[in-house]
Formats: structure tokens, C-alpha cells, sequence
């Protein structure tokens, strides 16, 4: 758990991030977690119980909340409140790059995943 301020240039770390789950910081209330998906592939279908905040910063994609697809573009962001089945996948050619901010934490602190398929066999992560 963070017990000090962080100051971080997200934008930065962000589009420098290749893991697919990378954690930035986890407080007691909240968590900020780096992504990168890659072209053709997809976060997976989930739903959380808290609320997700996304901001893609690189890439294009497609998002399908409560089976609805939406289409987005670097610069957009999404809020998904708690109990919302959701997905984004990556339809552009190159990584797509986001960061998202969990409240309250979702994943264990300094739990971070090199692929989808590392996350996948945690068995210390919530699947679905």
C-alpha cells in the first residue's frame, strides 16, 4: 500500500509500458494499473466489484459494455461502474496503451503481469 504521495508523468509511463498488467501505485482507497494490449487481442470479458476508470492513450479499439459495442480513439476514457460485464479489445496495428484507475483496488499490490496468459494462471487473481 502507498503510504506517500506519487508524483508520475502518466502519459509517459503509459506509452513506455509493453506489460500487459503493470501496477503504478495502490493506496487504501484506490489503484492505478498500466495496460498494453496488442493488435488482435483483448483484455477479456469481466465485470469488477468496484469501479473501473479507463484512458487509452495509444491505439483504437473497440469497447463492448453490456454486450453494446462501442468503437474509441487514443484520448477517450470510460467509467465502469461496479456489476458492469465489459471488454476492450484492440482493432488498430499497433499496442494498445491505457492506463485505469480501480476504487477501490482490485488487484493485489505489486502484482504485475508480463502477458494476458501470465495474468490468466495467477492464481491470486479474480478471473471473470
Amino acid at each position: 500500500m502507498a503510504t506517500h504521495s506519487l508524483h508520475k508523468d502518466i502519459l509517459a509511463i503509459t506509452k513506455a509500458n509493453n506489460w500487459f498488467r503493470k501496477e503504478v501505485v495502490t493506496g487504501e482507497h484506490s489503484q492505478v494499473v498500466l495496460m498494453s494490449i496488442e493488435s488482435g487481442e483483448e483484455i477479456g470479458e469481466e465485470a469488477h466489484s468496484v469501479d473501473q476508470t479507463l484512458v487509452f492513450v495509444e491505439g483504437t479499439g473497440e469497447a463492448i459494455l453490456a454486450d453494446m459495442v462501442e468503437k474509441f480513439d487514443e484520448g477517450d476514457l470510460f467509467f465502469i461502474p461496479a456489476g458492469t460485464k465489459h471488454n476492450f479489445r484492440n482493432t488498430g496495428l499497433v499496442p494498445l496503451k491505457l492506463f485505469t484507475v480501480y476504487a477501490p483496488s482490485e488487484h493485489v499490490a505489486g502484482m504485475n503481469h508480463r502477458t494476458k496468459a501470465d495474468a490468466k494462471h495467477d492464481p491470486n487473481e479474480q478471473h471473470g
